[in-house]
């Protein structure tokens, strides 16, 4: 799914209540790839992402690599909405991310 290059402050929690500050470098409607500094999660994880002015989003971490994280939203987002979160925090070109 392509997603869109995003530039996004954001507070990702574990389902343990481990969190750290992020940005989510990256959206589409069905979810997002994050950036963290410290935070270490496992693929299969449930988490929390809460962007700066939006309500909290949860997901399922799919994949890792290094301090990369990608998650798969529990509710997909409305187009529209991601059209605003991106342009609101744009950071480049659409990509498309494809992670086995």
């Amino acid at each position: 799914m392509p997603r869109k290059r995003v530039a996004m402050p954001a507070v990702c929690r574990t389902a343990s209540g481990l969190r750290d500050e992020c940005h989510i470098a990256d959206i589409s409607s069905t979810g997002c790839c994050i950036a963290t500094r410290k935070l270490f999660v496992r693929v299969g994880a449930r988490v929390t992402i809460r962007p700066q002015g939006i309500e909290g989003l949860t997901g399922l971490v799919r994949w890792v690599s290094g301090n990369l994280v990608g998650v798969e939203f529990d509710v997909p987002l409305y187009e529209p909405v991601v059209d605003h979160l991106s342009g609101l925090h744009t950071a480049g070109s659409t990509v498309c991310v494809s992670r086995a």
